[in-house]
């Protein structure tokens, strides 16, 4: 049976009692499930667990094994989503991808909206059969669900139980149930797309006051990403920035995800790379398919958006926000949201760069004034109080007066040489300060300084953060690390001394960093692991090194010392 629209009334003797405005007494006393069945799916506010509600409701009124809402897609050409009640897990794994809408009987309905009724689906020339693993379905009764004249879907039922059809009332009641449905889905559309963009407020005001709080650059953008991410409910967030060649660079993720990688380059001819760069947002529906993003990386993900951070006619970057494959695609409203999300984050960017910038030069400033003061009273004091004690050191004195003026001039030239260091780093530019490799010596000095129970005394030389690469000084602190730990474990030290030296020359008269670590411990004992000694060895060798061991700290120079030393 086939119906397109239902009765005003229903056939003369279908029902044997009558009750309320023509309805039979069985009916009848159905009316209050049917306002309870109403009151509780309107209880809630958030649209997804609403339409389950409705679902579960539909299929108990209409004595239906299965019931389903099918969402029509912001163009109206499909389904962008599909709630269904009484298909288990397992089932839903087994039928695999949910219909699209754009055939079928789901089809018709989408594109005739109307009330449908069927005793045998297989019979009607619109079907188009069932995927492998869908259960079996007969009877169907379908009714269009709008919100505020508007389709907002389809109410779908089928299966009603002991094989029999659906008959005028399961139609009359659906119609009624999809009516009232309408207007519960509007106001829960209404509330969701109201904290939507309540979250994206809170998000942009987040990333504001997090940018202008402090931190470097990186952590900036890696704090875009995060937000971002969690607000477009994405796999992860990326920030991309341009390269010489306008071409884009990811430096910056706020997840692990096997197919981003920092560092990767988007090429300057993709058809996205070019719009970004003009200022123009990408939406992606899904990345194995669409024409504009040319590179392998894509074919990971599905549904994207890439947004431009641009602000004051200016490009700084681009955000992405992928889902996964066959992931829901990007909504109007949170396209709209997100792009405004990226223009707040840009002009958040720009702030934090001009408020670094301001930063960095009072910074210099006062490390000039701090570097002047040195020099010129500090050192020349220094320098004066040698000269006296050189003097005294000519003059008729005993043989152990000697020995502790050479001592005390010892130390001042030592002093002195340290200090001309610091000067020396003051002097650095504001970029190579920050995150340079004398900070982080420091800092797995002072890491180390927690097991040993001391902390080991250190020695910069030279243009330490603006001459050793970045390839030789990463390597340079897993060395230092290596050799300190085995200090602690196998050397029992009581005295450690560390000493980076970026002006040595290897035999070939290239540039090096020399890094030396000297303890007082016990040694290296005779037959005992060389591992590590061997990972050091190694680790130099492979930038064009070495690493060689000597005499110690201690007593008859006892304990040990690790040369490590590489190219700059």
């Amino acid at each position: 049976m086939n119906v397109s629209e239902p009765p005003d009334s229903f056939e003369p003797g279908a029902r044997p009692a009558r009750g309320a405005r023509g309805l039979s007494t069985d009916h009848t006393s159905q009316v209050p499930q049917l306002l309870e069945a109403m009151r509780s799916a309107g209880a809630g506010r958030e649209l997804h667990a609403t339409l389950e509600r409705i679902c579960e409701t539909a299929a108990g009124l209409g004595d239906a094994r299965y019931a389903a809402i099918g969402v029509v897609d912001e163009a109206g050409e499909g389904l962008s989503e599909l709630v269904t009640y009484g298909v288990d897990e397992e089932t839903a794994r087994r039928i695999g991808r949910q219909p699209d809408g754009h055939s079928g009987l789901l089809g018709a309905l989408l594109h005739h909206p109307g009330p449908l009724r069927l005793a045998d689906v297989s019979a009607d020339p619109r079907a188009v059969g069932f995927p492998p693993g869908h259960p079996v379905m007969r009877t169907f009764l379908g009714v269009p669900i709008r919100v505020h004249d508007e389709i907002f879907g389809n109410l779908y039922l089928s299966e009603k139980a002991n094989g029999r059809e659906f008959d005028d009332y399961d139609l009359h009641m659906a119609r009624v149930l999809a009516t009232e449905a309408g207007i519960v889905i509007g106001n829960a559309r209404l509330y969701e797309a109201a904290r939507q963009r309540e979250r994206w407020i809170d998000g942009s005001v987040a990333v504001t006051t997090a940018l202008l709080s402090g931190g470097d650059a990186g952590g900036a953008l890696a704090v875009v990403a995060e937000h971002a991410r969690r607000l477009a409910d994405s796999v992860v967030g990326v920030v991309l920035l341009c390269t010489a060649d306008r071409g884009l660079e990811i430096v910056a993720a706020s997840a692990d995800h096997p197919a981003i990688k920092l560092g990767t380059v988007i090429p300057a001819e993709s058809p996205a790379v070019v719009s970004l760069l003009a200022g123009e947002s990408v939406f992606v529906d899904d990345g194995a398919t669409d024409p504009r993003v040319i590179t392998d990386l894509a074919l990971s993900f599905g549904p994207c958006m890439l947004l431009p951070l641009r602000t004051d006619g200016r490009v700084l970057g681009v955000l992405a926000t992928p889902r996964m494959p066959g992931g829901r695609r990007f909504s109007t409203t949170e396209r709209t949201l997100a792009t405004q999300f990226a223009a707040q984050a840009a002009l958040a960017l720009m702030m934090a760069e001009a408020q670094r910038d301001r930063e960095r030069l009072a910074v210099l400033e006062d490390r000039d004034r701090i570097a002047r003061d040195l020099h010129d009273l500090v050192i020349q004091r220094l320098f004066a109080t040698g000269m006296m004690l050189e003097s005294a050191q000519r003059g008729p004195v005993e043989a152990e007066v000697h020995r502790g003026i050479d001592k005390a001039v010892g130390e001042l030239d030592k002093t002195i040489q340290e200090i001309r260091t610091a000067i020396f780093a003051l002097h650095q530019g504001p970029a190579e300060a920050p995150a340079g490799l004398r900070t982080r010596v420091l800092r797995e000095i002072n890491m180390a300084a927690v097991p040993l129970g001391f902390t080991p005394s250190h020695r910069f030389v030279g243009p330490v953060d603006s001459g050793v690469g970045e390839l030789a000084g990463r390597n340079l602190i897993a060395a230092l690390r290596e050799a300190l730990s085995n200090a602690f474990r196998h050397a029992h030290a009581t005295r450690i001394e560390v000493v980076v030296d970026a002006t040595v020359r290897l035999s070939d008269g290239r540039v090096a960093v020399r890094l030396s670590v000297a303890d007082d411990g016990v040694g290296i004992p005779h037959g005992g692991r060389r591992s590590g000694l061997r990972n050091l060895r190694r680790r130099a060798e492979s930038l064009g090194g070495s690493s060689t061991c000597g005499p110690g700290l201690g007593t008859s120079r006892g304990g040990t010392t690790v040369i490590w030393q590489a190219p700059l």
